[in-house]
């Protein structure tokens, strides 16, 4: 028996074979005569009873399920059909007669035990893998209503770490396949869509996709070559009917996000509060005058000086956002062809005021066999997408940390229409210049206008039986149209001048890839082969504008040259290029021993003019353990596969010209003339190469009870060798480093995955899927002489982050905060500067914290009740740390801002000298004490009720009623709780605000809030 772990899945996800919605009818019918059936289920290969089997009576709700022994008993009438299914055997139908006794032999299911997954330039049965892939369906990948492929990923998968980090609907997730083993070049995963790389899968439609491969290991992954090291996800697209005939869909939700939390700030009393404790301890502090504290601005403050508004920023600011998606699509097959035609429109609203995405997409696709010897497809997809764009990058005066910032006493507008900001106000507080955040979000544009044109043709020859010779040409098309404007009254933004800034990017990739496969069964052996070449090519353009003095804001960005101060114009240039050649043979002898050897050579643009070629090896072992006779006899064992792989894989992804000596060019005054220069700037190294990837892992993959219990166990090492960074030269040269590959980082971790269906009946059905994996990260070399680099992100304290051999990427760097100085210990603050009341810090920086998770996982719950089905998704994180640089603003400083409720109610006083938070004084006047350290770090652990939904399936006799072949009615929460640590104080413990930095996640100053969203979906078929 060998039923794969999707046939599964497929079986579960259609819940039980129970037909009907068991609705009384309402007219008066003649009685009929019932008897009891009553028989046996087994196996056909060897007479075994199969338990659990669903019995049902066809076009009605009656079913029962077999025993331990095989057998049943149901109520049936002569001339009704039971229907028996079981995963993987193949249906039977029978007939009810006069017969009590009624005993059935189930086939299995060929299709289901041969299943194929897809692969580097082909497919291969599951059972003949020895590499480490995952697997993702259709249905995986949206039980939860998305927007982004990316999102329906997150836990799905053993050793993939997909971080959302934003709440905004465009905001792009992170991923992560087996740990981080790079510091310059990307850690991004390659994405290869119906065998084409797409740059993003960002906005790519998840309702077209049919399913996904996560390649992971070096066997799988090592027939990408220079652009594996990351692991490779794999994505089929939807195409045309798979059987004969038509088939219209549509599926569409309607969502409304929440903001789940607020972070937990001063109101108007209280801030007033923190003012007035500042204004008082100023002598403190300072030598220097200060202002009498007063109350009297008649805008904010009555007659006795109390505040005439408590504004809460947080609520002014978010929105209950409302989306919907609407997907259609048409299929068909013929004889000889199929088609299918697919339109979606997407309309995405932040909970951030103003932040929206809409996105139209649609996607035809054609394959047909006109002659026996050939087979010919096109694949056409064309993408959409206008965004008004929320800014979640570093720090600035921006919502996200100005809806915080704020101070409550002011309103969002004056009486007379006139919007507030943190200026307008006479009594002398020393308040920062914070604009408004509604003002922000009502008036400044940063539209986005994105094009993408994706698609592939292809030609199989059918030379010999087994033997066929493919080629096909793919490309990827890419427009956008950035438009930003920030109006003249922003203050701390664009104040007084305005500013606009218009930017086009164009970028296309194609490929061109010819290759044999050669598919052959000889008896007890079994060949799978691939052997071909390709080319690929990416150009990328850009030019922008920006200007800045603007007499009104009438015309915003669509009239840039009325500005007053025009800024110098820009474009640039990017080409690479690469020429590959690849191979891979897999060998498999009595379904039980396993070979794949793979290999390819790739020659980039990108490197050296010494290294412009690297060989990428692998080969994979596997032993079929249940196929020996010597587990024969044992009867709950259905597989046992252990399966090892080793291979080297590379890293393309840096930026172009590298390893050239580029020369940069722009203008200066010389006798108060604009002329043009140019200058060199980066010294060349024709040395220069990949990063490769050796990759070692050993795994098992084991089935039990009829395939009820499953589980995939691996172990892997990784170590990534000639890391690319910066190497120190002499200054003589006019330099202070050059590029070369000095580096190495080594990850290693395990990965297992449960699945099993702990019931299984006519009426109820669970089953459950758990999956975690640990990964431990390592710099292992960094030079010749190992010494420490800062990486930045460089703020308060300088570089936050530090990169030590020994330690893993990502650490934070800071000091230990050990408390705030005593009044018993006034001499010891006084000699390093210090007073009563203020933070005591270690003396020396040291690492702090990790940004990295040690444990990843989720928990998958799905039940079945007759018709209905219920998903509960719980994920979860451990071992990992969160740099809250948002500590720096909101309570190391007080005065200037609005800041955390602790900075009033667990300051420093003399009677609460115990405390980590330090005592409140006024920054504008009395300075502040504000360094990275430990007490900005809180544990970022978390569980997370992913998704809890609850849905409906229409049995046959209502759809017959309605003319319908399927009919899904459904209502989820996404989010529904969060569990995390007390010391995080921010809104979602997984967030950054350095997305380009490969270091800075969970290290953030301020974040867009992950709503939690409700929807309503359907889905029907007719």
């Amino acid at each position: 028996m060998r039923l794969t772990f999707l046939s599964l899945a497929a079986a579960l996800l259609a819940g039980p074979a129970v037909a009907g919605n068991g609705l009384t009818a309402r007219h008066t019918v003649a009685p009929v005569v019932q008897q009891t059936v009553t028989g046996t289920v087994t196996n056909a290969t060897d007479n075994m009873p199969l338990t659990g089997v669903s019995v049902a009576v066809k076009g009605t709700s009656r079913g029962a399920a077999t025993n331990d022994a095989g057998q049943y008993t149901i109520s049936a009438e002569a001339g009704e059909t039971l229907v028996f299914s079981f995963l993987g055997y193949t249906p039977q139908e029978i007939v009810v007669g006069q017969a009590a006794t009624i005993n059935v032999q189930l086939e299995e299911d060929a299709e289901s035990l041969e299943e194929v997954v897809v692969v580097g330039y082909g497919t291969q049965r599951k059972s003949d893998l020895t590499g480490s892939v995952g697997v993702l369906s259709a249905e995986d990948l949206l039980q939860a209503p998305v927007n982004n492929a990316l999102q329906g990923m997150k836990g799905r998968v053993a050793g993939v770490n997909v971080f959302l980090n934003s709440g905004s609907p465009s905001g792009s997730p992170r991923i992560l396949i087996r740990g981080l083993g790079t510091i310059n070049s990307s850690s991004n995963p390659l994405f290869v869509v119906d065998g084409v790389a797409m740059e993003s899968i960002q906005f790519l439609n998840p309702n077209d996709i049919e399913r996904m491969e996560i390649l992971k290991d070096a066997s799988s992954t090592a027939i990408y070559g220079a652009r594996g090291a990351n692991g490779v996800i794999l994505v089929t697209t939807k195409r045309g009917a798979k059987v004969g005939g038509t088939v219209v869909s549509y599926d569409g939700f309607l969502n409304v996000g929440t903001l789940p939390r607020k972070i937990d700030v001063l109101n108007s009393a209280e801030w007033l509060e923190v003012i007035e404790r500042g204004f008082a301890n100023h002598s403190k502090y300072s030598t220097g005058t200060i202002p009498t504290l007063t109350r009297d601005d008649p805008r904010l403050f009555d007659a006795e000086g109390n505040p005439l508004y408590d504004t809460d920023w947080q609520e002014e600011a978010t929105r209950t956002a409302v989306s919907h998606n609407h997907q259609f699509a048409v299929q068909t097959k013929a004889d000889n062809s199929s088609f299918g035609a697919f339109i979606n429109y997407a309309n995405m609203q932040g909970i951030m005021l103003r932040n929206d995405v809409q996105r139209i997409n649609g996607k035809i696709a054609y394959d047909a066999q006109p002659k026996d010897w050939l087979s010919l497809g096109v694949n056409l997809l064309a993408n959409y997408t206008k965004e008004n764009e929320f800014e979640e990058g570093g720090g600035h005066q921006m919502p996200r940390r100005s809806m915080l910032e704020m101070v409550p006493i002011f309103p969002v507008k004056f009486p007379d229409g006139t919007w507030s900001n943190s200026s307008m106000i006479t009594d002398p507080f020393g308040l920062e210049a914070i604009p408004n955040p509604v003002h922000v979000l009502e008036t400044q544009d940063r539209l986005r206008k994105r094009q993408q044109l994706f698609g592939n043709a292809y030609l199989t020859f059918h030379i010999l039986p087994g033997l066929d010779l493919r080629t096909q040409f793919g490309f990827d098309k890419h427009d956008t149209n950035i438009q930003e404007y920030s109006p003249t009254d922003l203050i701390n933004i664009s104040q007084p001048l305005g500013r606009a800034y218009l930017e086009n990017q164009r970028s296309f990739y194609w490929q061109e890839e010819t290759y044999l496969n050669y598919n052959k069964e000889m008896g007890d052996h079994r060949i799978n082969s691939v052997l071909g070449l390709s080319w690929q090519q990416r150009i990328y353009e850009n030019n922008w504008v920006s200007a800045e003095g603007f007499a009104d804001d009438f015309f915003r960005f669509n009239a840039i040259q009325s500005a007053s101060q025009p800024g110098a114009p820009g474009s640039s240039y990017d080409k690479w290029a690469m020429n590959s050649y690849f191979l891979r043979g897999s060998y498999s002898y009595k379904d039980r021993y396993l070979v794949t050897v793979t290999g390819r050579i790739d020659g980039s643009s990108r490197f050296g003019e010494n290294n412009k070629y690297g060989i990428f090896p692998s080969a994979g072992l596997g032993w079929v353990l249940s196929e020996e006779s010597f587990l024969s006899d044992v009867q709950a064992l259905d597989e046992l596969k252990i399966r090892s792989s080793y291979g080297i894989t590379g890293n393309t992804e840096i930026p172009t010209y590298q390893s050239l000596g580029t020369i940069s060019t722009g203008t200066t005054l010389i006798n108060g003339s604009r002329v043009s220069q140019s200058y060199v700037n980066r010294l060349p190294n024709p040395n220069l190469e990949w990063e490769k990837t050796n990759q070692f892992d050993v795994g098992f993959d084991l089935a039990m009870y009829n395939r009820r219990l499953t589980v995939a166990f691996d172990y892997y090492y990784k170590l990534t060798t000639d890391l690319l960074l910066d190497k120190p030269v002499p200054y003589s040269t006019g330099f202070t480093g050059v590029r070369d590959n000095i580096g190495s980082v080594s990850n290693r971790g395990v990965e297992v995955l449960l699945s099993g269906m702990p019931i299984a009946n006519d009426v109820f059905n669970w089953q459950s899927t758990l999956n975690f994996s640990f990964n431990k990260n390592r710099i292992e070399e960094l030079g010749e002489n190992d010494e420490d680099i800062f990486p930045g992100p460089n703020w308060v304290s300088g570089s936050q982050t530090i990169l030590r051999v020994g330690e893993p990427l990502s650490s934070y760097w800071g000091y230990r905060r050990l408390g705030t100085w005593g009044t018993d210990e006034a001499d010891e603050p006084a000699a390093v500067g210090a007073i009563p009341g203020v933070a005591k810090r270690s003396t020396e920086r040291t690492i702090i914290g990790n940004g990295l998770p040690d444990w990843v996982g989720s928990f998958v719950n799905n039940f079945s009740y007759k018709n209905f089905d219920l998903t509960v998704d719980l994920q979860f994180v451990w071992g990992v740390d969160i740099l809250q640089q948002f500590t720096h603003s909101m309570e190391d400083r007080t005065g200037l801002s609005n800041g955390l409720a602790t900075t009033l109610y667990d300051s420093w006083t003399e009677t609460n000298q115990n405390t980590m938070v330090q005592q409140i004084r006024n920054g504008a006047y009395s300075g502040q004490n504000s360094e990275v350290d430990d007490h900005w770090v809180a544990d970022g652990s978390y569980l997370r009720g992913n998704l809890i939904s609850l849905g409906y399936n229409f049995g046959s006799v209502s759809l017959n009623k309605m003319n319908l072949k399927g009919l899904r009615v459904y209502a989820s929460v996404q989010n529904a709780f969060l569990i995390d640590s007390k010391e995080f104080k921010g809104y979602d413990p997984e967030a950054t605000s350095w997305g380009g930095n490969q270091w800075g996640q969970n290290i953030f100053f301020f974040q867009y809030p992950n709503p939690r969203t409700f929807t309503i979906g359907t889905s029907f078929q007719f």
